[in-house]
């Protein structure tokens, strides 16, 4: 037989030893958990990691987080607002939906012997600490990968685990500031302006989300786990696409264009008689589909007009005209003589409008649970949809330390009286 297949059969043993993240028979079954049996322990805070953690436990991952004692997740003081006149702040129930609070007192032997007790029966560690943090309380990858070699350590950072800006503490709208997001935010001609939530954070939880799936399938076929790094200012460079690309290759700095695009015309937001709406044309067959239901036929063959090249080079004529037809007539007008049109458009909503949206609705997006100290709450529910899985709302943003003994107990064994023994002193709350 040759070497090379030697090496084959060798590889297909060992993935047929490796356990799969679900069993054949689960695959098939109609309604079943994307990540079922997977099992997340969540060192994170803020908004990054728990909305990457959030995500993973949409799909079905059972994920444990580990709070200070006391005080837990920053984001649970991040208010006003707090729901129902409740010390829970709505900042963090809007990204922690599906998880298990445990709270573990890092800075103690014992906190960290539990910490490596959870690595070893878990699949992903998710954390986002300041680079050196935990290496210096021996919770580094380089301490857990010796004692859980298929775990996925998925670290996330302000600026990564190198470079002058390391040790920095990592923010949004800092990331934002420094990778040049705000510098292209705003009006033409008017200062940077910040982006209305952290879409910097968002990006970043996003990839580090794929970035743990991939690294599951990959470990389905080693049976070895490893470091994920992901960094608030890499993901926000990298979400420059165009613009990036624009100075890269061209040498083009960017400006700001308030709602308009640079590159194509028209394609940005128009006051209405009774607010705004955006309006775009990708195309010169939609700009002149836009021309016959504005009664504006002509401009859609007009030589300054007739292509997108054209429409850029005399932007402020056109925008001019447009502007002077749009302003006479409501938004909701507008939007029923669009109707059917092949040019995309909308209202500029406001967050009250957004919740009433009869689209928004009739997808049934909200979700409502229940929650023990504060009552019925609503969530945004997961906007992915899968037609052999689940991903969904399962369970309220849990109470600090509400799921200690349960975890104590049914992951790791522990028995009431050594509990109560490590509440004692002050171990765990």
């Amino acid at each position: 037989m040759s070497t090379y297949s030697n090496c084959f059969i060798k590889k297909l043993k060992l993935i047929r030893k490796v356990p799969t993240i679900m069993s054949f028979r689960r695959c098939n079954s109609r309604s079943v958990d994307v990540l079922n049996d997977i099992k997340i322990l969540d060192m994170t805070r803020i908004i990054a990691g728990p909305f990457c953690t959030m995500i993973l436990s949409d799909m079905g991952a059972e994920v444990i987080k580990v709070e200070k004692p006391g005080s837990g997740d920053e984001a649970r003081k991040w208010g006003p607002p707090f729901i129902n006149n409740s010390t829970e702040s709505s900042y963090f129930v809007s990204v922690n939906r599906n998880k298990k609070s445990v709270c573990i007192n890092l800075k103690s032997e014992e906190g960290r012997q539990l910490i490596y007790e959870l690595a070893k029966v878990s699949d992903v560690l998710v954390e986002n600490y300041v680079p050196g943090t935990l290496e210096r309380m021996k919770l580094g990858y380089d301490h857990l990968k010796k004692i859980a070699p298929r775990l996925i350590y998925c670290s996330i950072t302000g600026y990564g685990s190198e470079g002058p800006y390391m040790k920095n503490p990592g923010y949004d709208v800092i990331a934002a500031s420094v990778g040049g997001l705000l510098n292209i935010t705003g009006p033409q001609n008017g200062e940077p302006v910040k982006v209305g939530v952290a879409v910097t954070d968002l990006a970043t939880g996003l990839y580090a989300h794929g970035a743990i799936l991939a690294a599951l399938i990959q470990r389905s076929q080693t049976g070895i786990g490893q470091k994920i790094e992901c960094n608030l200012l890499s993901t926000q460079v990298a979400s420059l696409i165009n613009i990036g690309s624009n100075y890269l290759n061209n040498g083009k700095e960017a400006q700001r264009w308030g709602s308009a695009h640079e590159s194509l015309v028209p394609y940005q937001m128009f006051e209405t008689t009774d607010g705004y709406m955006t309006i775009g044309c990708g195309s010169d067959s939609q700009f002149k589909d836009f021309c016959e239901k504005i009664g504006r036929p002509d401009l859609g063959y007009d030589e300054k007009y007739h292509t997108n090249a054209l429409r850029v080079e005399n932007r402020i004529e056109l925008i001019g005209i447009i502007e002077g037809i749009i302003c006479q007539k409501t938004s909701k007008e507008w939007m029923e003589l669009f109707e059917n049109s092949s040019f995309p458009r909308g209202p500029v909503n406001k967050i009250g409008d957004v919740f009433a949206d009869p689209h928004i609705t009739a997808v049934g997006l909200v979700k409502t649970v229940e929650h023990s100290k504060i009552g019925k709450i609503k969530l945004v529910g997961p906007p992915v949809k899968y037609s052999r899985g689940v991903n969904e709302v399962r369970s309220p943003p849990p109470l600090l330390g509400e799921h200690t003994d349960e975890v104590l107990k049914r992951v790791l064994g522990y028995s009431d009286f050594k509990i109560e023994e490590f509440k004692k002193r002050g171990i765990v709350q």
